[in-house]
Parts: structure tokens; sequence; C-alpha cells
């Protein structure tokens, strides 16, 4: 019985270390309804290019027209929002169930560690915009936001990480295909955020 005590004890202590370090309600359905939103996005710029008469597989750098980079750049703020949106959504509603605050120190050092990659990279896709290098747009936002997870990784869920690796890979992968960069862009976004929210919440409901 004092053994069982004690091991009982050491899983508390654990639980408690690792509550206290890592950010652990990090809510799998988030991960599939950002995928599932991303991929909609993805198919809509599809028939918004093949609207224009732009061959985005053809992986020219064609030229945009005012009015659509304003158009791709709502789309692409739409699924921002909608992500975080379901993101906030399932993770508050973990964390209220197990009893967990969502914003504490650890929270904000991985938000922190989480928005230096990612805004570095948002203004480096601005700058892509306004040179008008568009088919690099997409490799370099898989890049930077692969980068973004495998940095705020040591504050969550270790399982961030290895979509991070995954994300820089595809990323890098898409620099040499510039042609097929929306569909490794959807296949980043959308499939593997979809297979690792499942994988997540069946792992850590």
């Amino acid at each position: 019985m004092k053994t069982k005590n004690y091991h009982d004890d050491l899983s508390h202590i654990r639980s408690m270390m690792e509550r206290s370090s890592r950010f652990i309600s990090l809510s799998g359905l988030s991960g599939v309804f950002a995928g599932t939103t991303a991929l909609a996005g993805a198919v809509y710029v599809y028939f918004i290019l093949k609207r224009e008469g732009i061959n985005y597989f053809e992986g020219k750098a064609n030229t945009f027209s005012p009015e659509l980079i304003r158009e791709l750049f709502i789309v692409g703020l739409t699924i921002l929002i909608v992500a975080v949106f379901f993101g906030y959504f399932f993770t508050s509603r973990k964390s209220k169930a197990h009893q967990l605050k969502i914003w504490d120190s650890t929270t904000k050092r991985m938000l922190l560690n989480f928005l230096v990659p990612l805004v570095a990279g948002g203004i480096f896709c601005l700058a892509l915009f306004y040179h008008q290098l568009f088919v690099l747009v997409a490799p370099a936002t898989l890049i930077f936001y692969g980068l973004a997870l495998v940095n705020a990784s040591k504050y969550t869920l270790t399982d961030v990480q290895n979509l991070g690796y995954f994300e820089i890979a595809l990323g890098l992968l898409s620099l040499f295909f510039v042609g097929w960069g929306l569909v490794l862009w959807a296949f980043g976004f959308g499939i593997l955020h979809i297979v690792y929210g499942l994988i997540m919440h069946k792992k850590y409901k």
C-alpha cells in the first residue's frame, strides 16, 4: 500500500510540474477545424486564380492586379481569423474541463516564442508581395510557421515540434516545386493539421 501511495505521489508531482512548465490545454480539435478551414481556403484561392486566367501550377512569376492581391489578402485573413477563433474556442473549453488556467506565465512564454518567427515570416511575405514574388509566398509561410511551432514546442505538447518539422520540410520542398506550392500549402496547413489534430485529440483527451 505504501509503495502504491509513493508512486501515486510521484505521478501527482510530475503532473503538477508539467502543468506549471507546459501549456497542455492545447486542443486537437482546434487543429482539425483549422486544417479544414485551410483546405477550404486553398480550394477557393485556386478557383480565384483560375477565374483570373492564372495557372498557378505553371510556377510562373505572374503579375497580380491590386484588386486580386486585395482579394487574396482578405481570404488569407479570413482563414487566419477562423482558425484562431476555433483554436481559442476548443482550447478554452478543454482548459475549463480540466480546471486549468488558459492564461498564465507559461502561455505568455509560449506565445512569445511562437509569435517572433511568425511575425518575422509575415513581414517577409509582405516583402515578397511587394516585389511580386507570389510563387514564394506559400513556401515562406510553411517554413516560418514550422519554425514558430518548433520554437514554441518547448512550452507545450511535444507533438507540436514534430508538426513543425513537417511544415518546414514541406516549405523547403515547395521552394523547388513552386508550381505546386498551393498544393503543398494545402497539405501542410490542411491535411497535416487535421491528422495531427485527430492524433492529439485521441492522445490527450
